[in-house]
């Protein structure tokens, strides 16, 4: 038996990822994700007959899957650790705050399921995520965890206009629940809807109070876009979680692929 045969022996990894392909959905204040194939079979034969293939992959850090950095957000032009923008930055890039200062993440990972909570498939639009939901769980994460919210929205993944929410808005994490966690020295929190927090119809993205209280208060990395499906088909609140970002030198975000181990 090998090392992992026998680590994993008895064990479900699950993975929380969404996956990428042209026409998913992402936010309309990054670039989208677009793939083609720079080269194909019998574009070019080697002479022994060997070809081969391979392709072109362009996107913005916060697409699919990812995390944020701590320089993604500032405040009144101060990123977390009371650092001015003006210093943070260095030929086109963040010496501070950037993704690649991220370290591999292995720890627990607690999933507080809302829509089970609340007796309902999916929450709907606009609905918030509070403290008081958090609590009534019975969930209580420890420094060094990393916090899941599901709101079911991940179920929404392949009608693009409905998971961005359009006109109603779309579930999240409110400001209480951000501090609840951040109280409790949570490393990440991540969620499974575009922007981990509550979008309001009436200030869609223009009002994120949850990033800047996670990032730029706490010092806390952001994973969004999630599917968070299957643990909550398993009825499961609790398991090993393991992620790292791409290491993208200076840069405010990230793709990862986080997997659930139970």
């Amino acid at each position: 038996m090998s090392l992992l045969d026998a680590l994993t022996a008895g064990h479900h990894i699950a993975d929380l990822s969404q996956p990428l392909e042209n026409g998913m959905p992402s936010s309309p204040t990054h670039p989208a994700f677009r793939f083609a194939l720079a080269q194909r079979h019998g574009d070019v034969v080697r002479e022994d007959g060997l070809t081969g293939s391979h392709e072109l992959i362009v996107m913005g850090g916060h697409v699919g899957t990812h995390m944020d950095a701590v320089s993604h957000v500032a405040a009144d032009g101060v990123l977390h650790g009371g650092v001015p923008v003006a210093d943070a930055l260095e030929r086109g890039r963040y010496r501070v705050g950037g993704i690649e200062a991220v370290p591999p993440i292995l720890c627990r990972g607690v999933l507080f399921d809302i829509p089970r909570l609340r007796g309902v498939p999916r929450l709907g639009p606009g609905e918030a995520v509070t403290a008081e939901d958090l609590a009534r769980t019975g969930l209580e994460p420890r420094a060094g965890d990393v916090a899941l919210v599901r709101t079911g929205w991940a179920q929404l993944w392949d009608r693009p206009a409905d998971y961005l929410g359009g006109p109603g808005g779309v579930p999240g994490l409110d400001a209480g629940g951000a501090r609840w966690l951040a109280e409790r020295g949570v490393r990440a929190v991540g969620g499974d809807t575009i922007a981990l927090e509550r979008i309001s119809p009436e200030a869609g993205l223009g009002r994120l109070p949850v990033h800047r209280i996670l990032l730029q208060e706490a010092g806390v990395n952001i994973i969004e876009v999630m599917n968070l499906e299957e643990p909550a088909a398993a009825g499961v609140d609790e398991f090993l979680f393991v992620c790292a970002p791409l290491r993208v030198v200076g840069a405010t975000g990230a793709p990862v692929r986080p997997l659930a181990v139970w």
